[in-house]
């Protein structure tokens, strides 16, 4: 089966497709007119094996947010629909990677109950141009789109750069790990016999 999905969103702010295997090769092909995000959503391909392909146009002018708001919602709209059923999945996931300096956690359960926990502060507000604010941003949407719990902590970090991009990562990590078929399990992973 393959796990594979592509989301159109067209609005008055952004114009967004986007495409994403989760049992990739990490391969990205990236055109979201927001430099940084476009690195970040990089390395979110790479380190956690997914096929990632966006073609955004937003209104950037204006500034980045519609447009990485718009990607985060995608994303997850787009992970939730190559999940489909969530059968076999592991669920959980956790990763913990360092970037130098800083240090960052991510523990999802894709458990279809959306919520989302960020313990950690930029000790810049812009990288580049980029409004470090506009990750708590996409991060929300993701995981309410995708309908993850999502947790992310950093203990500690001085470098902004840096401790985005030990985010990406672990998310990226954490994804893959809680999205891998598991032989061993027999239909959802829960006592319940369904998620949400």
């Amino acid at each position: 089966m393959e796990r594979k999905a592509t989301i159109k969103r067209t609005t008055g702010e952004t114009d967004i497709t986007l495409c994403i295997d989760l049992d990739g090769q990490g391969q990205s092909n990236l055109d979201t007119g927001v430099p940084f995000l476009t690195h970040m959503l990089t390395l979110f391909s790479k380190h956690g094996f997914f096929n990632l392909d966006v073609q955004a146009n937003g209104d950037t002018e204006v500034d980045d947010h519609h447009t990485t708001e718009d990607i985060g919602i995608c994303l997850g709209q787009a992970f939730r629909q190559a999940l489909g059923d969530k059968a076999g999945i592991r669920r959980y996931g956790e990763a913990t990677v360092p970037m130098d300096e800083a240090l960052a956690q991510v523990v999802v359960d894709l458990s279809d109950r959306p919520h989302f926990v960020l313990n950690g502060s930029w000790p810049s507000q812009k990288v580049g141009t980029f409004d470090t604010e506009l990750v708590h941003e996409f991060l929300w949407k993701f995981a309410l789109e995708a309908r993850i719990n999502l947790h992310v902590n950093v203990p500690y970090g001085q470098n902004t750069h840096h401790i985005i991009e030990a985010i990406f990562k672990a998310l990226a990590r954490a994804l893959d790990q809680a999205s891998v078929l598991d032989p061993r399990i027999n239909g959802i992973l829960s006592t319940k016999g369904t998620l949400g």
